[in-house]
């Protein structure tokens, strides 16, 4: 009967160490590990070398798109400063221990100032100079609004939430001002992420840098106090969905706690700003007034257009489709209405406010501008293809750097040119019939000349004291102060009366009405005083439109 050999294990299927079957060699063993391990190094160097080149084309797209900001946002840097910046580097000029003070006459909290001055202190105070720590704010948003996007909502959110940043029409217009718009902006799109990251997603490491960023916010800007209530509002949404709510709350009392303490040193300081200084340059906003502000915060008519339909069909998508299917999509549906929650609150708490106190500006919604931000790259994402049209729709047309609004907000730097080429200097007085314009006067005009206001003489001209502004300016007879002043001046010297130009009817609130009728009343007192003689007014207009900013008339004493 003949013998068969037994099969080997690899052949039988048999696996080895099975009894009855032998091992296989040691060294077919080792070559099959080492095979193996090759394999395996080899997917690991494979997927390490493709991880690589997506981050470094990541990195590259946004040097793409931050450097698309930086040439949208500089095409006029140079631009000259209008009234409140004038008032800004005046402000910011001043000693740093001393600027908290300062601002009590003016109104407004430190944070910006501190900022400027140190800015200053290294860089210069020119225009451009200034512009930059604006510009620089502005191009931040792209960077954090990526992040913020991407970390909350995916990657293409994220992407969407960038290159909306880059191009948005309020951080254009106003990155090239030397105020602290692009700051706010910055700061609020930051409160709001690390926000919806703290109690959101719980993740507690995003406690202090949510107080940090909202605590700066409120001490860069007042209105930065209803953004505070609109994360409180928000915080509400929040509590209701979460079913640890003991610990959310503990750790809502830790946060809000730091930013009370972190703020609690500028209240005595704000309670004295409402009581003195206030916003009596402005009126009681109307429903008009609170639509045409979202529409700012969405970047305009046609922005605000394409968000609400296309935008607001993929929030609908998101937030309205009841219980989410994962945790992870739950999250981002409540992040969502957290955002919303915050610019809702945030835009209502400030209208209401002003119903009671006037203070409402459209450059004040910088305040919302950075959750906006995030509200319409997630609109957009969500919106699938239509949504990535309409985001190329509003790039494009978003990508306008909007010289001539931005060239065009004040003339003051051309007349204070035109000024010193005419026969005056040292000695000669400047009296601007608008109070708060005498800092950007004296600004281009320098410190050689005396400066006074329909006030009276003027001690600082840098920082215009806003303290029951309205009662002085009412007590302030045009008579009874321009005698002194035109006595002061030696015979053959300089009166320059500086006007503001009226260009429409808006000029109603409290303190404006009292600044045009006192207008009228300084340039007709001093055509009537036999002991001046009229000059010549500049600039002349002819036919040309009225520009925004000033004409001065020049007088001599006789």
């Amino acid at each position: 009967m003949p013998v068969t050999a037994p099969r080997s294990p690899a052949r039988s299927g048999t696996p080895a160490g099975a009894p009855g079957v032998p091992p296989p060699p040691r060294a077919h063993v080792a070559r099959r590990r080492a095979g193996d391990a090759w394999l395996g190094l080899e997917a690991r160097a494979h997927a390490l070398g493709a991880s690589r080149h997506a981050r470094t084309l990541a990195v590259l797209a946004v040097l793409v798109v931050v450097g698309l900001s930086v040439f949208l946002r500089t095409r006029a840097i140079g631009a000259g400063f209008w009234m409140d910046e004038g008032i800004a580097v005046g402000i910011a000029s001043h000693p740093l221990v001393e600027i908290p003070d300062v601002l009590l006459r003016d109104g407004a909290p430190p944070f910006y100032y501190l900022l400027l001055h140190i800015w200053i202190a290294l860089f210069g105070s020119g225009e451009a100079v200034t512009h930059a720590l604006s510009i620089g704010f502005a191009v931040l948003t792209v960077p954090a609004a990526l992040w913020a996007g991407r970390s909350l909502f995916g990657a293409r959110a994220g992407w969407m939430a960038a290159i909306v940043a880059a191009v948005h029409p309020f951080l254009t217009y106003y990155a090239q001002e030397t105020r602290m718009y692009t700051l706010v902006a910055l700061l609020g799109l930051l409160a709001c992420a690390t926000f919806a990251h703290a109690f959101v997603h719980r993740r507690r490491a995003y406690l202090l840098p949510f107080a940090a960023s909202l605590a700066l916010l409120a001490l860069s800007h007042n209105w930065g106090l209803f953004l505070a209530l609109g994360t409180l509002a928000a915080l509400v949404v929040v509590v209701r969905a979460t079913a640890d709510r003991r610990a959310l709350l503990r750790d809502a009392g830790l946060a809000y706690g730091a930013v009370a303490l972190a703020y609690l040193p500028w209240v005595p300081s704000l309670v004295r700003q409402i009581v003195s200084t206030g916003a009596p340059w402005s009126e009681r906003p109307d429903l008009a007034a609170l639509t045409g502000g979202i529409v700012q915060a969405l970047g305009g008519t046609a922005g605000a257009l394409a968000v609400v339909l296309v935008g607001g069909a993929g929030l609908w998508r998101l937030v309205e489709r009841g219980r989410a299917v994962t945790p992870e999509q739950e999250r981002r549906r409540l992040a969502a209405l957290a955002l919303i929650t915050v610019a809702t609150a945030t835009l209502a708490g400030a209208w209401l406010s002003s119903q009671l106190s006037p203070a409402w500006a459209m450059r004040y919604m910088a305040v919302v501008v950075g959750p906006a931000v995030l509200i319409v790259a997630v609109g957009l994402a969500h919106a699938r293809r239509l949504g990535l049209v309409a985001l190329v729709v509003l790039a494009v047309g978003w990508f306008d750097p909007r010289v001539g609004a931005i060239e065009g907000k004040s003339n003051v730097r051309q007349v204070a040119t035109s000024v010193e080429y005419r026969p005056v200097g040292p000695g000669d007085l400047v009296v601007s019939t608008q109070p708060e314009r005498v800092s950007t006067l004296s600004y281009y005009l320098g410190d050689e000349y005396r400066y006074a206001t329909s006030l009276g003489p003027v001690a600082d001209p840098r920082v215009f004291d806003w303290r029951n502004a309205v009662e002085r300016l009412e007590d302030a007879r045009p008579t009874p102060t321009a005698d002194p002043l035109v006595d002061s001046l030696a015979p053959g010297r300089a009166l320059i009366l500086v006007q503001p130009i009226i260009r429409t009817q808006s000029w109603d609130a409290p303190w404006t009405s009292v600044v045009r009728r006192r207008i009228a009343q300084w340039e007709e007192l001093l055509d009537e005083d036999p002991r001046l003689r009229r000059s010549e007014a500049l600039p002349e207009f002819g036919f040309d439109p009225l520009p925004r900013g000033v004409r001065a008339v020049i007088y001599r004493k006789r």
